[in-house]
C-alpha cells in the first residue's frame, strides 16, 4: 500500500531522493523522471512527488542530475576581461537570459592569455552544457585547440568560420562617428587606436580611416589599448602635434574619460576647444561633464542573443536561428563633440 502523502509536519535533514519516494509511495526512478522531466508520467504522479519534495524542501543533487540526463543546466562565459563597464554589461545580459532559462553561469576571464585561455577552457568541460566565448585579441586559434568538438559553442566578437558568431558592426559605427566629426567643421581629427592584434580595434580603426580618406583628410592615430590610462596619455600626444587636431575620437569610452580628464588637466575645455568621442555607450557616459558623444552599442542585448543562440543549439533548435548575428550601432550625439554647442549659436543667430 502507497503510503500517506500528506505533508510531513517537519522537514527531516539531508533529505535524498529516497525519502521522497518512500514519502510519495513511488519508485526512485519515478522521482528522477519527474525532476528531470524524462518519460511518460501521469500527472497526479507528478504532483504528489513534486508536493512531497516541497513539503520536505528537497533540492535535486545537480551532480546526480547532470550524469542522468548528461546535462548540468549550466552556461559557461569566458570573457578576455572582467574589469569595466563594457564586460559588466555583457555579464548582465547574459545572466539575466541564462536564468530565464532555468541555466546557472559560470564566468571566467582569460586575461587575453592563450594558454590561460587553454587552461579555463579544459577546466570548464564537463562542468557546463556550452559556451559563450569572447576573444577579440586572440582569434580562433586557442578555441579550437582547446575546445572539444561536440561542445556548443557561441563566440562574441570573434574572427571565426564555422562557428555561431555574434559580431558588433564596429566599422559602420567608427565610419559614422567620423562623418558626424567631419560635418561639424572638424578636418584634423585624431583616433585613439585599440589594441593591436584586436579584432573590434581593427574594425573602428577601419572605419575611421575610411571616412577620413573619403575627404583626403590626413590620419591621425594615437596608440591605445583600451583602458582609460592609454586615453590618458594619449590625449598630450595630441595636445602635442605641431598642427594640432580640433577633434579626438577614442575607440571606445573607456578612453574617451582617460582623454577627458588629460584634457581637463592641460586646461582644454571640451567641446569648446577639443571635440571628444567615443564608442560602445558605458553607462557613465551619459553623466559625465559633458556627457559623452558616442556609438551607442546595445552591450547587454549582445549577452542576451548569445544565450538565445546558443539555448537554441542546446535544444537542437539551431537551424531556426542565423549563423552569424551582428549587433547594429547607433549615434548618440551629447555635449562633448560640441554639435549641441554650434545648434544652441545657430539657433541664437537664427532668433537674435
Amino acid at each position: 500500500m502507497p503510503r500517506s502523502t500528506n505533508r510531513p509536519s517537519s522537514a527531516p535533514a539531508n533529505v535524498t531522493i529516497r525519502d521522497v519516494a518512500a514519502t510519495a509511495g513511488v519508485s526512485v526512478a519515478t522521482v528522477s523522471r519527474v525532476f528531470n522531466g524524462k518519460g511518460p508520467i501521469r500527472e497526479e504522479t507528478i504532483a504528489r512527488v513534486k508536493e512531497v519534495a516541497a513539503a520536505m524542501h528537497y533540492v535535486p543533487h545537480a551532480g546526480a542530475r547532470s550524469l542522468s540526463t548528461r546535462t548540468t543546466r549550466t552556461i559557461g562565459l569566458l570573457l578576455p576581461d572582467l574589469h569595466g563597464e563594457f564586460f559588466s554589461e555583457v555579464i548582465r545580459g547574459v545572466d539575466v537570459a541564462a536564468r530565464m532559462r532555468g541555466y546557472h553561469l559560470l564566468v571566467s576571464g582569460s586575461h587575453s592569455d592563450a594558454e590561460e585561455m587553454s587552461a579555463m577552457l579544459q577546466a570548464l568541460r564537463g562542468r557546463v552544457d556550452g559556451l559563450i566565448i569572447m576573444s577579440p585579441d586572440l582569434g580562433l586559434g586557442p578555441i579550437s585547440r582547446a575546445l572539444a568538438a561536440d561542445t556548443p559553442v557561441v563566440l562574441l566578437n570573434t574572427a571565426a568560420s564555422g562557428k555561431r558568431t555574434i559580431r558588433i558592426d564596429n566599422y559602420a559605427g567608427a565610419r559614422e562617428m567620423t562623418a558626424h566629426l567631419i560635418e561639424q567643421g572638424h578636418r584634423r581629427i585624431a583616433f585613439i587606436t585599440g589594441p593591436e592584434r584586436n579584432v573590434d580595434a581593427a574594425e573602428r580603426r577601419r572605419g575611421y580611416r575610411d571616412a577620413i580618406d573619403a575627404i583626403h583628410g590626413e590620419r591621425i592615430e594615437i596608440a591605445g589599448d583600451f583602458t582609460e590610462d592609454s586615453g590618458y596619455h594619449a590625449a598630450p600626444g595630441v595636445l602635442a602635434l605641431r598642427a594640432r587636431p580640433t577633434a579626438i575620437f577614442a575607440a571606445n569610452d573607456a578612453m574617451a574619460i582617460g582623454a577627458l580628464r588629460a584634457l581637463r588637466e592641460a586646461q582644454v575645455p571640451v567641446p569648446e576647444q577639443m571635440a571628444l568621442a567615443g564608442f560602445d555607450d558605458v553607462p557613465i557616459a551619459r553623466y559625465l561633464t559633458p556627457p559623452l558623444t558616442t556609438v551607442r552599442v546595445d552591450i547587454a542585448e549582445m549577452g542576451r542573443r548569445a544565450v538565445e543562440h546558443l539555448v537554441k543549439t542546446l535544444t537542437q533548435a539551431a537551424e531556426t536561428s542565423k549563423k552569424h548575428d551582428l549587433i547594429a550601432t547607433t549615434l548618440v550625439v551629447r555635449e562633448s563633440c560640441g554639435a549641441q554647442l554650434a545648434k544652441e549659436r545657430k539657433k541664437t543667430l537664427t532668433t537674435g
